[in-house]
């Protein structure tokens, strides 16, 4: 299970995370949904001990973010949007090198390997050099690095990102597994369909602070909606959207 409490994290003058607060319980998916800047890989990276939170705490299976970070790393398994690869080992080499950091007994790290490898369909590449891997490539690699220790809780932000039909089956058929095995798992995406089909309970984030939580069911009775993506654009705002797609088309042609 992982509990946050009023989390909370500046940078300078702007409010990343404001006051977060959400449970995601053991046995059930828990969706993290927001536009682009909303704050949610903050609020993941705090999570995972990556940031320290100005203000509010976190738990994950009873281990507090602050005090007990070993311990936290050790009871979750976290697949981030922007993860790369050590280009001059192999994709097996990259999974044992984690394996080995969380202190897996060889047997059982290269079990666990063998297993992802099936399960991902990573046979034709696992003993190459993961340099100029395709986006998909590297998503499996990564994702067998964030599960190889078996973690009890998963966070996983856009995890079909990138992939082909097959492999976001496989994905999707991975995280019902999950919870058929009793794990807490938090799904980042932008795919309303992805969402409704896997979470049990889902909380919208906007400008760092949850707006809604509910199942996908509740939210779209609440707000009158057929669909998932109407219910969110009804709690966020169709306004607040379109200003945030303009500044993001703004920021991309500065930076172009």
């Amino acid at each position: 299970m992982i509990h946050a409490e009023a989390l909370s994290k500046r940078f300078k003058k702007f409010h990343a995370v404001e006051s977060v607060s959400f449970e995601a319980r053991d046995g059930e998916v828990f969706g993290l949904l927001g536009p682009n800047g909303a704050g949610k890989t903050t609020t993941l990276r705090i999570l995972s001990t990556v940031l320290e939170p100005d203000r509010g705490t976190a738990t994950v299976s009873g281990y507090d973010i602050r005090k007990q970070k070993a311990q936290v790393r050790a009871h979750l398994g976290i697949l981030v949007e922007n993860a790369g690869l050590y280009g001059n080992l192999t994709a097996r080499e990259c999974m044992q090198y984690i394996g080995r950091l969380h202190g897996l007994p060889h047997a059982q790290m290269n079990a666990a390997i063998d297993r992802i490898v099936a399960e991902l369909g990573m046979t034709s590449f696992i003993d190459r050099k993961t340099g100029g891997f395709s986006r998909g490539m590297t998503r499996k690699v990564v994702t067998g690095m964030a599960l190889v220790h078996n973690p009890p809780n998963v966070i996983l932000d856009e995890p079909t990102a990138g992939l082909d039909v097959v492999s976001m089956r496989a994905v999707r058929e991975m995280i019902q597994r999950f919870k058929e095995e009793g794990r807490c798992v938090i799904l980042s995406t932008h795919l309303m369909s992805e969402v409704e089909k896997l979470c049990d309970r889902v909380a919208i984030i906007h400008r760092g602070a949850i707006m809604a939580t509910g199942s996908p069911a509740e939210l779209m009775q609440q707000h009158h909606a057929s669909d998932l993506e109407t219910a969110f654009v009804r709690i966020i705002g169709e306004e607040a959207l379109m200003a945030e797609a303009l500044r993001e088309a703004e920021s991309e042609k500065r930076s172009g």
